[in-house]
């Protein structure tokens, strides 16, 4: 575990694997919407490059041959490479074929340090992909390059391992992002001086195009420049998608790893031959598919998390939905689930049937249980009486088979500064995860007592002083007088006590998103507390408090 909290991460890379899984005579290249996805090193010395137009890239290398991605031989291809790997661990993440990662902490243990573990991966992988046995370590090996050295100080010494095996490189570093750049480095960073790698890497390493250009503007080109910034800084400035850029510049870790699911495959499906032109039938269909995936689930003593509908059609489309199902939807309750998002995407023109022939309708209908865990039963009632829990459940599911998904709706915890953005409406059964979690800096943030009622659309007031005058705020959040009264639909509150301003800027640097507020705590009739908010020069009444 480095400096943080951060866990060490291995990385195998294998580059320009689209290719690799492809066949083909020097230079080829791979494409994917009308663009190079991947080209060999003789298309690259003659000058193709990633993401060049395919008549670009032809005119650059008469001879080169394309080819259209093959994602099922990607997969196929690097199963080796991954079992290989899972000789080490079990707990591997392919992050996608070419490219997976193990935590280092264990397993480094077992083999004797981080160097000696890169090294017997880096062996085992290159075994992997010349089909050839796994050969022991060999004593004397080459080292890794050095990691480049921070302006004023001496270079990291280079880490003992392994020359890099043709098609595939390890890294090492603190978190996932900085050990996918150090395995495309082939470097071993040493613990606790992953910012440092990082800081001479573009800004657009991270990932975020709108965000690098503008940190360009700013003068910040670097990731270094960008990670010396205050968190609190970033987050009022830039939001959380600059929040979690800036972890990662730092070398903190947005998310841990998230190994491939062990187990059976208990995913149930329907093929249809001819092509099924109407939706309706897929909705019987997913009843006897739901009921089947119960049973299958209950013959492993297992349960799952979430559901995946997948739908394929003739002519190539094909798209996938996560339903939440936590061991609690019934199969008809599931099938529901199924009517509901093939009639959402038929409402979006995702599978909208607009021609007649072999190429049009469904071919597949297919359930796929996600996070798999034992399933430990449930505690029943004494004397035979009904679970709470299991009639809530039946209930719900008649509601939202009367209402629909959105029918019925629970509350989930989100990020924000005002109390209407703390909380979210998520139709019952549907998965979330907030943008940017709740516990964020937010300046601005309101952090005494929450309110009891918050309006979901904020009601304009008026807010005078003892002349009767509109109070003002002016961009300093400055006051332009005491609060006197506060008109709330037509009818005047005396005002006994007020606090504020606090002030919210959010998304300065786009003038089609950028909000001023300002919000007020005041008292009226004595005992009843209410939220106010100021933007714009106009005044609302946003939430109430008891």
């Amino acid at each position: 575990m480095a400096d943080g909290g951060t866990p060490r991460v291995l990385v195998v890379w294998c580059p320009d694997w689209p290719v690799v899984a492809v066949t083909g005579d020097d230079p080829v290249a791979v494409t994917e919407g009308g663009r190079i996805l991947a080209c060999s090193a003789g298309a690259r010395a003659a000058g193709v490059r990633q993401g060049q137009r395919l008549k670009l890239a032809q005119r650059l290398c008469p001879a080169l041959e394309l080819r259209d991605r093959d994602p099922e031989a990607e997969t196929r291809r690097f199963e080796p490479v991954v079992a290989a790997v899972a000789a080490f661990t079990p707990r591997v993440e392919v992050i996608r074929p070419g490219l997976c990662a193990i935590a280092v902490k264990g397993p480094g243990r077992y083999f004797g340090g981080e160097e000696a573990l890169a090294s017997k991966v880096r062996t085992a992988v290159a075994a992997a992909l010349a089909q050839e046995p796994v050969p022991d370590a060999v004593p004397g090996e080459a080292a890794v390059p050095a990691v480049p050295a921070v302006p004023g100080e001496a270079a990291m010494p280079a880490v003992p391992a392994e020359a890099t095996v043709p098609h595939a490189q390890v890294g090492v570093a603190d978190g996932l992002f900085a050990a996918v750049l150090a395995a495309r480095a082939g470097v071993l960073v040493p613990a606790g001086r992953t910012a440092e790698f990082l800081a001479p890497y573009p800004v657009s390493t991270l990932g975020d195009e709108a965000l690098a250009e503008l940190l360009g503007q700013l003068g910040l080109p670097t990731v270094g420049a960008f990670a010396a910034l205050p968190p609190e800084a970033v987050a009022d400035r830039f939001g959380p998608a600059g929040t979690l850029a800036h972890r990662l510049a730092r070398g903190l870790q947005p998310r841990p790893l998230v190994p491939r699911a062990e187990g059976p495959d208990l995913a149930v499906e329907q093929r249809f031959d001819p092509p099924e032109p109407l939706a309706e039938p897929l909705v019987f269909v997913a009843r006897t598919l739901a009921e089947r995936l119960h049973q299958r689930l209950a013959g492993a003593g297992l349960t799952c998390q979430r559901v995946a509908v997948e739908v394929a059609c003739a002519d190539g489309r094909a798209a996938s939905r996560l339903w939440r199902h936590e061991g609690r939807l019934s199969a008809t309750a599931l099938a529901e689930r199924v009517r509901w998002q093939l009639q959402a995407w038929q409402g979006a023109g995702t599978f909208t049937v607009t021609h007649e022939g072999p190429d049009a309708g469904f071919t597949l209908l297919r359930l796929a249980p996600d996070g798999l865990s034992p399933d430990e039963g449930r505690q029943l009632a004494l004397w035979g009486q009904a679970v709470a829990d299991d009639r809530v459940e039946r209930a719900v599911a008649r509601v939202q088979a009367v209402l629909g998904l959105a029918g019925l709706r629970r509350i989930e915890p989100a990020g924000g500064r005002g109390p209407a953005e703390q909380a979210v409406r998520v139709p019952w059964g549907e998965p979330y995860e907030a943008a940017a979690p709740a516990d964020a800096p937010w300046p601005g943030r309101l952090r005494d007592v929450w309110p009891a009622v918050v309006l979901r659309d904020p009601a304009p007031v008026r807010v005078l002083d003892e002349a009767g005058q509109p109070v003002t705020v002016n961009g300093r959040a400055g006051v332009s007088a005491r609060p006197a009264l506060v008109v709330v639909r037509g009818r005047e509150e005396r005002v006994d006590g007020w606090t504020g301003p606090w002030p919210a800027v959010e998304y300065w640097w786009d003038q089609s998103l950028a909000r001023r507020r300002a919000r007020f705590q005041v008292v009226v009739g004595g005992d009843r507390a209410l939220l106010l908010t100021v933007e714009g020069g106009a005044w609302y009444l946003e939430a109430g408090y008891d």
